[in-house]
């Protein structure tokens, strides 16, 4: 995918260092992860891949990351980075909003294209990418409440489900006692790892897809787009990835995009045909909580 937006080959390092199967002589972390090693051409991947949709969708994902570093690393090395958090995970994730019936009967995955029911198709990627944002905000308004002391250990576990209430609309199936953690049930938790970024990479994504595929020249509705073999769409990305984070960040948001300020309206011009249907199904009916 990546060469065929005009982007370099990855080094041969790559496939002789990943690890892309579990061994079987010992136990290893198969949360998938991308991993810049030396800041030049040592880039790698572990990740225990299993052959199916879920993880064809990841590798997609993780190579972005890996693009990524090999775009920058001939730059000094603080400057070695994304422009902000978002942008490392927008990039795998742009890449996988093309990874549409068109490019898989491209490489040969599958043989044709039958008819498309685009609101199932909708309906599943909204489940994904829409619900996820409430969920993407609040974990770190969580962390940082930790952080200010207004949520302490006492009220760890009853501030996580508070959150959850106001921005998902979720509530705990039964009662649960102060002294449970179900916040450390989230992977990103216990591995203090921050999460605005994921938010902030679910609007990206959108908004970089809009843009490069007005690039490539894409007229049809926004969710069957493909940038595949497209090297002006490449090219554009090519050049907001080079620039690191030596910019601040709205300077490399108008280069893949025209504009300095994040947009959501993409999101919504993405799944426009859903939201219409939507509106129609759910007429007379009082949503929300």
């Amino acid at each position: 995918f990546f060469v065929s937006l005009g982007m370099p080959t990855l080094p041969k390092t790559f496939y002789e260092r990943s690890l892309f199967l579990k061994p079987k002589d010992r136990e290893v972390v198969c949360h998938a992860s991308a991993w810049p090693i030396d800041g030049k051409d040592d880039v790698r991947i572990k990740m225990c891949i299993k052959i199916d949709e879920e993880d064809f969708r990841t590798i997609h994902h993780e190579l972005g990351h890996i693009y990524y570093y090999l775009a920058y690393k001939d730059l000094p090395l603080i400057y070695q980075s994304s422009a902000n958090d978002g942008f490392h995970e927008a990039i795998g994730d742009t890449i996988e909003l093309s990874i549409t019936p068109k490019y898989l009967k491209e490489i040969g995955l599958i043989k044709k294209i039958g008819p498309q029911d685009d609101i199932s198709y909708l309906l599943k990627m909204a489940l994904e990418k829409v619900a996820f944002l409430p969920f993407g905000l609040m974990v770190d308004k969580w962390r940082w409440q930790v952080f200010d002391g207004r949520l302490t250990p006492e009220t760890y576990n009853s501030g996580w489900w508070k959150l959850r209430e106001k921005y998902q609309g979720l509530k705990a199936p039964n009662e649960r006692p102060a002294n449970s953690f179900d916040p450390g049930a989230k992977y990103h938790i216990p591995g203090f790892t921050p999460y605005s970024r994921y938010f902030l990479a679910h609007i990206l994504q959108f908004q970089f897809h809009k843009s490069l595929c007005k690039t490539a020249g894409h007229t049809g509705p926004l969710h069957e787009c493909s940038i595949y073999g497209n090297k002006d769409a490449g090219q554009k990305l090519w050049k907001m990835l080079q620039m690191g984070v030596s910019q601040p960040w709205p300077e490399a948001l108008e280069v893949a995009t025209g504009s300095k300020t994040m947009d959501a309206t993409a999101i919504r011009d993405y799944f426009a045909p859903l939201e219409k249907w939507l509106i129609e199904q759910n007429k007379e009916q009082k949503c929300g909580w």
